[in-house]
């Protein structure tokens, strides 16, 4: 899964670690029915029903979600991905490219990987077209978003995703040279990872339930990423109700709505702060969509806010100096324009 889940760390006071411990995505939750019972009692009911109902139906679209994440952490697919980074440069772009939107890391998994690759002197530019591609799509997210928003625009992410790596990539390989890239990483990287396993090493076992280690593996990821989905879909449902019933459809329409590049602007710029997650934000989406946003605000909206959210962003911090870090964002914020600009005009072709 492309998102950082959090773990406790050791040290700091008791209230400290009682604040590490709580899950933020639960209390703003609970928060926002509490607000909304001692506001508009009324509407506490229509949107726990609207919670409930959109649970509901989602159901077998997050039950695929993480069986599916489960046989990939099990059987140890992502190993693949470090075939993804041999031989020629420009055969390692279009690979990283291709497989980051497909692999199923987590952001914390990330950094110790990328910074084994960044040692051993693989090239910058097929590390910046993984990272970019990475954040925007894994196959979770793709049964989540098409489940949601439909199989098109997953689609369209999918190829947004493929599309920012690419540029990533091939702008890092030809700037080389520049001061922006040249001795790009940090003297000591931070690599620790945030307490998940490592994934398996060697080659891929498809038949894991054999082996006790891996159907181990298999029923953790199961259970960690259904309680993870179901955490974020909860506030994404709550918020949704809330944004339809008191975000009036014309404020939407008029700003995120409408025809030309200023709304796909927009989308881009509101996305980049405003992600708080990528499931959740395929909900908010598809209330603003229902709202009034135009298809290509939608689209420059999760591509922009999926690769500079916290965790993806942390995980480039991490290990790179601010130059790079910068380019990274701009590369991302280029590219969610041009996907924007490419969905608005595939949109109406596809409706």
């Amino acid at each position: 899964m492309a998102e950082l889940h959090s773990h406790d760390t050791p040290g700091g006071s008791p209230l400290g670690q009682l604040w590490r411990r709580i899950d933020k995505a639960w209390v703003a939750s609970a928060l926002i029915l509490v607000v909304l019972a001692l506001t508009d009692l009324p509407q506490l009911g229509p949107t726990l029903g609207f919670a409930a109902r959109a649970l509901a139906n989602t159901a077998p679209i997050i039950a695929v979600a993480v069986l599916a994440i489960g046989y990939l952490k099990a059987s140890g697919a992502e190993t693949t991905i470090a075939r993804a980074f041999e031989g020629n440069e420009v055969r390692m772009i279009v690979m990283a490219a291709l497989l980051g939107g497909l692999s199923p890391f987590c952001s914390c998994e990330v950094i110790p990987f990328i910074a084994a690759l960044l040692a051993v002197g693989t090239p910058l530019s097929a590390v910046m077209a993984f990272w970019l591609a990475s954040p925007l799509m894994d196959p979770a997210m793709f049964v989540v978003t098409s489940g949601a928003l439909g199989l098109p625009f997953a689609l369209g992410k999918t190829l947004a995703a493929v599309g920012v790596g690419l540029l990533g990539g091939f702008v890092a390989m030809l700037a080389k040279g520049s001061p922006v890239f040249a001795d790009p990483l940090r003297e000591k990287p931070q690599v620790g990872c945030c307490g998940v396993k490592q994934p398996f090493s060697g080659r891929p076992v498809w038949r894991f339930w054999s082996d006790p280690a891996r159907r181990a593996t298999f029923r953790d990821a199961v259970l960690e990423n259904a309680v993870f989905l179901l955490k974020w879909l909860v506030l994404a449902y709550l918020i949704e109700s809330l944004m339809l019933t008191y975000v009036p459809a014309d404020w939407i329409a008029g700003v995120l709505g409408g025809d030309g590049v200023m709304p796909i602007v927009l989308g881009a710029l509101v996305g980049a702060p405003a992600y708080l997650n990528g499931y959740a934000a395929v909900q908010l989406v598809d209330g603003l969509l229902q709202q009034g946003m135009a298809p290509g605000a939608a689209m420059s909206f999760v591509v922009a806010g999926g690769v500079t959210c916290i965790p993806a962003a942390v995980a480039v911090w991490a290990l790179v100096k601010p130059r790079v870090f910068a380019a990274y964002v701009g590369l991302a914020m280029i590219g969610a324009l041009l996907a924007g600009l490419a969905w608005s005009l595939a949109a109406p072709l596809i409706a």
